[in-house]
């Protein structure tokens, strides 16, 4: 085996070289590679042959393509860069905007409160909130309305634009 590297390992590393698009250690790995190969199967390999390179070569092209299959099978590797940038919600802005809109919220009269409450944090239509409430359909459109208009000023007061 040693003579086996010390005649071919050169030549071998050189060809491996170019099929691995000159990654030095990539292309170390392979002739190991094709050497442990070599080894085990020394029993096949002919004695007389002029020039083993030929084998050893192809042995050493089928692993080189083996790896890249290999390789092209899983999805490529991003690193951490791009997570380090994405932002991770940690629900301290929903608590935030909570808090903004509970007081906003509280800046509404009583009837412009109540109107948001059945409509749009109970999910009912605006016939079902007027019956619910006791006042008619037109009444509360219009609060709807106004409550909203009056909810936008008071969230602009507080620093939030749509």
């Amino acid at each position: 085996m040693t003579e086996l590297y010390r005649v071919y390992g050169r030549p071998l590393l050189s060809f491996v070289l170019r099929l691995t698009g000159g990654d030095r250690h990539w292309a170390e790995d392979v002739v190991q590679e094709t050497m442990i190969r070599a080894w085990r199967s020394a029993h096949q390999l002919d004695e007389n042959a002029a020039s083993l390179l030929p084998w050893l070569a192809t042995v050493a092209r089928r692993i080189v393509i083996d790896d890249q299959r290999r390789k092209n099978a899983r999805p490529q590797e991003a690193g951490e860069g791009p997570l380090e940038k994405m932002r991770v919600p940690d629900g301290l802005e929903d608590l935030l905007r909570s808090v903004v809109v509970s007081e906003a919220l509280l800046a509404l009269s009583p009837a412009h409160r109540e109107v948001l409450n059945e409509t749009f944090f109970r999910d009912r239509s605006v016939n079902e909130a007027a019956r619910h409430l006791g006042i008619p359909v037109g009444t509360v459109k219009s609060r709807v309305y106004y409550a909203l208009r009056a909810l936008r000023v008071a969230l602009e007061e507080r620093g939030v634009t749509p």
